[in-house]
């Protein structure tokens, strides 16, 4: 049995914004997966950012085209925009539903030109001696 009292405390505890983030991501990715467009396949919204007075929604997404895909993505995107949003009105059961701006999301584009660098170094040397633990001097 649920003791509703102490779920309401711990929803409060959590912000309702950042609930309302989760919820977007999950209702916009399953929403994504119905449209039959095949500019949308291998779209992974990755997080979802709504402001504060709830009038704007940031769809942060990452598609394995990458950045030469952004272009047809977000044109597909923009296409879907109203039917997103009548999905999430629907779904989250919001008074008022925030408009959508969809973007690809900054970090994974950093750990992609990370990846990118680091194998351009190349792999670690094996022929560099690792220290054992008792090698290492001790730290007062």
């Amino acid at each position: 049995m649920v003791n509703r009292r102490s779920s309401r405390r711990n929803a409060r505890q959590y912000p309702r914004t950042a609930r309302l983030n989760t919820l977007l991501q999950q209702i916009i990715a399953e929403a994504l997966v119905e449209i039959d467009d095949e500019r949308l396949d291998l779209l992974t919204v990755t997080a979802v950012d709504v402001d504060s007075d709830l009038t704007r929604a940031i769809v942060f997404y990452d598609s394995l085209q990458g950045a030469d895909g952004d272009a047809e993505v977000l044109e597909a995107l923009d296409e879907s925009r109203a039917r997103l949003r009548k999905v999430v009105g629907r779904e989250a059961r919001l008074k008022r539903v925030p408009e959508l701006v969809f973007a690809p999301d900054p970090a994974v584009r950093a750990g992609s030109q990370i990846e990118a660098k680091l194998a351009e170094i190349g792999p670690i040397r094996d022929d560099v001696p690792v220290p054992d633990q008792d090698d290492l001097p001790e730290d007062a």
